[in-house]
């Protein structure tokens, strides 16, 4: 299936494999890359040491295109930056809206840039600033998400710019990428899905987790960092909501000395960071300081298998997912339940044309 996305990218599906934080690493990527989607390496938790070496190992376990998403508003965003174009990395992908030099700098050296974007005038804003495409993600996706259903933000994104549209939020099979491609989107991107696969390194028991979940088990909450933040309801995110100011700002500290530690950066960077955070958003400083709950919070879930202990982003499509395949089986299922439902849509047309012909 050849669409904007496969032609402007090179792999062979129109499927991305979202930047997931302690998710995304080399082999989820290398193996979604390996299986004609677009793997994007999540960036945000690791050093510039540890990214480059990450992409290193992407690059030697397969010849197939992938992307890095990163934080625009990082203190060291551009060191990332020169690392993608050092490393010939196709693809820059962006939580945030990089700012114009950023997307000129990357595009000098041709790579492709990829933001997120979850409202149509961030879609229209980075479009004038020369981004290649956008991957549009509506409320039902997980992690930090906003509010608008991904069924009227895809069409008023499509309408809005004449860049290949990426549809994210509540996608997991063929026949989501069918909607998605009827609504004018070039391709899908799925995050929990993907983090639903054999190659994804999240531990078993918490794979358990999402596999057991309903639709209504999955929340939006500002309890974690003060922001819109959807993920598995669990006794932890309960107890996060009954929590006092108080406590919940001496837990983010201890949190963001455990982030310094891990991440490499130092507490003025971080409070760079903050900044940067808080600047065009209404949070007060409080919410800002909560923000370090979030990054140490996944760890404890996605990499020490801390169920108990950390929280689960997860868009609302985890409580209709019920196996964990390899990602080329989920790709290929995919792809081929895509051709079904376009065969048969076509076989419904040609009817309903003979009908009309015989009135």
């Amino acid at each position: 299936m050849r669409t904007a996305l496969t032609e402007l990218t090179g792999v062979r599906h129109p499927v991305v494999q979202t930047g997931m934080g302690w998710v995304a690493g080399p082999r989820l990527v290398s193996a979604a890359a390996r299986a004609g989607a677009l793997g994007i390496l999540a960036s945000a938790t690791m050093t510039t040491d540890l990214l480059r070496e990450a992409v290193r190992e992407v690059k030697s376990r397969t010849d197939a295109p992938f992307g890095v998403n990163l934080r625009a508003d990082a203190s060291d965003a551009r060191d990332r930056v020169r690392i993608i174009i050092d490393e010939g990395v196709k693809v820059a992908s962006f939580a945030l809206a990089p700012s114009r030099e950023l997307i000129a700098e990357l595009k000098d050296a041709g790579v492709v840039v990829i933001p997120s974007i979850g409202a149509r005038r961030h879609a229209e804003k980075v479009a004038a600033w020369g981004a290649d495409a956008v991957i549009v993600q509506g409320g039902e996706g997980g992690g930090h998400t906003g509010d608008v259903a991904t069924t009227v933000l895809l069409p008023q994104v499509v309408d809005a710019v004449d860049i290949p549209v990426i549809a994210a939020g509540g996608f997991h099979d063929g026949r989501g990428l069918v909607a998605a491609l009827a609504y004018g989107a070039a391709g899908i991107a799925m995050g929990t899905r993907f983090l639903l696969t054999s190659d994804s390194t999240v531990p078993d028991a918490v794979k358990a987790r999402y596999l057991a979940a309903t639709v209504k088990d999955i929340t939006l909450t500002t309890a974690v960092d003060g922001l819109p933040h959807r993920m598995l309801r669990t006794e932890l995110v309960d107890a996060l909501e009954r929590a006092g100011r108080t406590r919940a700002l001496a837990q983010a500290v201890r949190r963001a000395a455990g982030f310094k530690k891990i991440s490499g950066l130092s507490w003025p960077q971080m409070i760079r960071d903050g900044l940067a955070m808080k600047h065009g958003k209404d949070l007060s400083w409080s919410q800002v300081l909560l923000a370090a709950n979030t990054p140490m919070l996944l760890r404890a879930s996605m990499v020490e298998g801390r169920a108990d202990l950390g929280v689960m982003a997860s868009g609302q499509v985890a409580g209709l997912i019920e196996d964990v395949p390899s990602c080329e089986e989920l790709v290929a299922r995919v792809m081929t339940e895509a051709a079904r439902v376009l065969d048969a849509l076509q076989i419904a047309g040609g009817a309903d044309k003979v009908s009309h012909s015989g009135d």
